[in-house]
């Protein structure tokens, strides 16, 4: 019984396709590629959403208690979401100063928001065209109705008239009444994922770090020189296996990179052995 009812629901299907023309087919072809890419759309917000930026920033903080922003780094690798990325970015304050990773950043919200939106233009024109289409589809039947009543009115010349306009409008409607919900879900979470950049742009904002340095030669000289600089808070020498100098610094207010300022007052490499960024 569920075989006749499926066969019978097929064969049914399948003539109204065949009666409705090629407008019914072209129809068709463009509503299963937007429902494709839409559940394909769906799939990737589902899989970058499946981590939070509480979870994110949690393991930021366990990793910077045991090896600072070059441990956190490696730890929020595995994620690979628009959040982790970002988070990612705003970690390398230090290595470069406030303007670079500010930059950086909003390179790395450009190409996600792009990937996050593509293809969803096209999902939009599917729902609009498709009615239109289905329009066309009417017109067409009815211009078939016409010329039936103008060639002798016959009644089976104007039945399929009708059932052509009828199938293509069914068609034009069913498929964007599918869309329109998918369309719906899709842009509701590409809001959600939105909310989630905010909030990891401010849980990023860093009050203080501290940095262990080593510096190549003279490492008083590079004390001095970061005594000048703008951010740095508080810098002595030390006499660390791996480092000599260690800074207190505002990372909102660096105006250049840790290294960069080395450079510039001592011309001798340094090195940043350690980081830990606090909120």
């Amino acid at each position: 019984m569920i075989y006749e009812f499926l066969s019978s629901t097929f064969g049914t299907i399948l003539e109204m396709f065949q009666s409705g023309g090629i407008i019914t087919y072209i129809i068709t072809i463009i509503g299963i590629y937007g429902v494709l890419a839409s559940l394909e759309k769906i799939r990737y917000l589902r899989k970058i959403s499946k981590v939070s930026p509480p979870l994110i920033m949690g393991t930021v903080n366990d990793a910077m208690e045991k090896g600072g922003s070059l441990e956190a780094l490696r730890s929020i690798g595995k994620y690979r979401n628009p959040v982790s990325k970002i988070i990612s970015e705003a970690l390398k304050i230090g290595y470069r100063n406030k303007t670079e990773v500010e930059d950086a950043m909003e390179r790395v919200f450009i190409v996600e928001m792009g990937r996050m939106t593509k293809g969803l233009g096209t999902i939009k024109m599917i729902i609009e065209i498709s009615p239109l289409l289905g329009l066309i589809g009417t017109v067409l039947g009815m211009w078939y109705t016409f010329r039936a009543l103008g060639m002798g009115a016959s009644s089976s010349g104007m039945a399929e008239g009708i059932y052509i306009a009828l199938i293509t409008t069914i068609a034009g409607l069913a498929v964007a009444i599918i869309l329109v919900p998918l369309h719906s879900y899709i842009t509701g979470k590409i809001e959600d994922e939105m909310d989630k950049i905010e909030i990891a742009k401010k849980m990023t904002n860093w009050n203080s770090a501290v940095m262990r340095i080593k510096v190549a030669t003279d490492p008083e000289m590079a004390v001095e020189a970061l005594k000048e600089a703008e951010g740095i808070v508080k810098v002595k020498e030390i006499e660390d296996y791996d480092a000599n100098v260690l800074v207190a610094l505002k990372p909102s207010m660096l105006e250049k990179s840790i290294h960069n300022i080395i450079m510039e007052k001592c011309n001798t490499k340094a090195e940043i052995v350690e980081s830990k960024l606090m909120q």
